[in-house]
């Protein structure tokens, strides 16, 4: 990170230009190297059940050939300077990095706005990645943990939600992806408005803009929908399990939870050091210590928080012998017990707000992830002083605020759990 302290107003360089992109650069001059990081809205939200795994398939395929480059030219044209550049998809967008060196920056953008713009999806290209694409679902079939999370997800989020389905499709819907399902995805979906690109590195902020302008000021996509509305998850009333046999297997996966905080809401701060002090800080928290540590239950155990776009989960994973899952499932209910019921204590709560303190300038000590972190601040309006104000907030948080969160989001008795095992 730059010598001069955190990223503030006074350091981001922030644009945004004529068709709807928001360009957010800082110059960091402590390494040779520029980084680019950013996102747009394309992701699964905007496919049909039918054609779940599009949005996915879609965004890997864009580096397989464009209008002016075909898929040796991308690589050989990278691989020429060094340079790195990668595209995915999730639920609400597809987020694209790059990397190379600082001098490289235009040709970095030049192929970047390429892929983004003008893909071709070459049928020969399309059904390699299709086959790898399927393989990789046949082989997460048999993964006890994928299964049990995929188990929870549908059980938690009805059939109308996009959280019900994973990103990547399954064995039933990749196949029926046709590349004119793509071409048009692209083409309705792919475009600049509500676009972030981020730009970190040996560079200065004028030139950069300049360059980002040169390539991408003149894209537009009048077709583009605004996202839609998430539907309304159903509150848990009580405690429901989806179970997943999986005959063979010597290990049982446990993913239990309920609807988490999303990214904006006010309380998402708190919830997160009441999640830390669950199931994160040192040997996996609480839960760790309890499930795992005293009691040998699990071989691991922890608890997250998914905090994006909307109400992503807040859930409990284990993984145990498959004589312990009902008694796991009940030692965590007693730790989620604990943390509704009980303050947290003072220690924990000092622990933790000193660990998320100190954390932040490690985060911030590559182009890396400073990128990553200046991408969140825009994409949830967190504000330029995120960073410079972050400490104060944190400790401003009490054990009444992380009690709170915890009531506000998690029921012991009425929990939503998956377990895939023998």
């Amino acid at each position: 990170m730059a010598a001069n302290g955190l990223p503030s107003p006074d350091t981001i360089t922030r644009v945004v230009l004529d068709n709807g992109i928001t360009a957010l650069v800082y110059e960091n001059f402590a390494a040779q190297s520029v980084v680019i990081s950013g996102s747009l809205r394309a992701g699964s939200l905007y496919e049909t059940p039918e054609r779940n795994g599009l949005a996915a398939l879609t965004a890997s395929a864009l580096m397989r050939g464009t209008e002016n480059r075909d898929f040796n030219a991308i690589h050989a044209e990278l691989e020429d300077i060094g340079a790195d550049i990668g595209v995915s998809s999730n639920i609400h967008r597809t987020g694209f990095f790059g990397k190379a060196l600082a001098e490289d920056l235009p040709t970095l953008v030049d192929v970047l706005a390429d892929v983004l713009r003008r893909p071709t999806f070459p049928t020969a290209h399309i059904e390699r990645l299709r086959g790898e694409v399927l393989t990789g679902l046949q082989y997460r079939s048999q993964d006890t943990r994928y299964r049990a999370n995929r188990a929870f997800r549908a059980a938690l989020y009805p059939d109308n939600h996009p959280y019900h389905y994973g990103t990547s499709g399954t064995v039933e819907t990749v196949p029926q992806i046709a590349v004119s399902d793509m071409i048009a995805f692209h083409q309705q979906h792919y475009g600049p408005q509500d676009m972030i690109i981020v730009v970190v590195g040996a560079v200065k902020a004028a030139a950069v803009i300049d360059t980002l302008k040169q390539y991408l000021a003149d894209w537009q996509n009048p077709s583009q929908p605004q996202p839609p509305a998430l539907p309304e998850v159903p509150r848990v009333t009580e405690s429901r399990r989806a179970k997943v046999a999986l005959p063979g297997k010597t290990q049982s996966d446990i993913v239990l939870g309920l609807p988490g905080p999303s990214r904006f809401s006010e309380d998402y701060q708190a919830a997160v050091l009441a999640n830390s002090v669950l199931g994160q800080f040192g040997m996996m928290g609480r839960i760790g210590a309890s499930v795992r540590e005293e009691l040998g239950l699990a071989y691991y155990a922890y608890s997250q928080i998914d905090g994006g776009m909307g109400p992503g989960p807040w859930s409990v994973v284990a993984g145990v012998n498959p004589a312990n899952v009902d008694l796991a499932i009940e030692r965590i209910g007693d730790e989620l017990r604990r943390l509704t019921n009980e303050p947290v204590s003072d220690q924990d709560l000092a622990d933790n707000q000193a660990y998320y303190v100190g954390n932040l300038p490690l985060q911030l000590e590559s182009n890396e992830g400073i990128a990553s972190t200046l991408t969140s601040i825009e994409l949830y309006n967190l504000g330029l002083d995120y960073l410079v104000t972050y400490r104060d907030r944190i400790y401003r948080l009490t054990k009444d605020d992380l009690q709170r969160a915890a009531r506000r989001y998690l029921n012991p008795d009425a929990l939503v759990i998956g377990t895939a095992g023998p």
